[in-house]
């Protein structure tokens, strides 16, 4: 293909570009979309362009959320990234897991006062940071969103605290456990003195 497929008027919606207000292509979601799983995929933008057939230039410009492209080109890169062409245009809804105190599958040891809670399993090609978090309530830790791919875990060992996605936290007890998408703007807010966590983030 050559750079006329990020100019076809035919978008992945099924609408041209100017049919009117909420029928253009969501190019925003499209343009994180493709960042998200190149990332995922550790793929160069040369080296996604060469496997999709797609010209450099036309990617590029996607992905700074720019062009009107056609479905034709986003099959193809959909199939190149190997992801569902779902993927690549509906906006994807945020995987949150929360484990209260007391829930999950427990582990007991035959020769010791010791219990292993299972809350989260490693998937096959992820790395993880482990973090001690100690915060006091004065003012909350508001994040950016990371790096594609990254899925943040918190466990609370102390305190209180408001912990999760930046619109939609979720209060924490003392053994409750939560997981969250680390690439979209996130909180961790202390509600009393002394409050501690272990943070995991995971890069996939």
């Amino acid at each position: 293909m050559d750079d006329s497929t990020g100019d076809d008027t035919t978008a992945a919606t099924g609408e041209t570009g100017d049919s009117g207000e909420g029928q253009t292509p969501p190019l925003a979601h499209i343009s994180a979309a493709l960042r998200r799983e190149r990332g995922k995929a550790g793929l160069s933008l040369s080296e996604l362009a060469k496997r999709a057939g797609v010209a450099k230039s036309t990617l590029s410009q996607l992905e700074s959320g720019g062009g009107n492209p056609s479905i034709e080109t986003l099959w193809a890169l959909s199939v190149a990234l190997d992801v569902p062409f779902a993927a690549l245009v509906q906006p994807a809804r945020p995987h949150v897991r929360l484990v209260r105190a007391g829930e999950g599958p427990r582990f007991s040891a035959d020769r010791a006062d010791y219990l292993a809670t299972v809350l989260s399993t490693c998937p096959p090609n992820a790395r993880r940071d482990l973090y001690l978090i100690t915060a006091e309530p004065d003012s909350a830790r508001e994040s950016d969103p990371h790096m594609p791919g990254v899925v943040e875990h918190v466990v609370l060992s102390a305190g209180r605290a408001l912990v999760g996605l930046a619109d939609e936290p979720v209060e924490l007890a003392p053994g409750d456990y939560i997981a969250y998408p680390g690439d979209l703007p996130h909180v961790f807010r202390a509600l009393e003195p002394g409050t501690a966590a272990v943070l995991v983030s995971e890069h996939v």
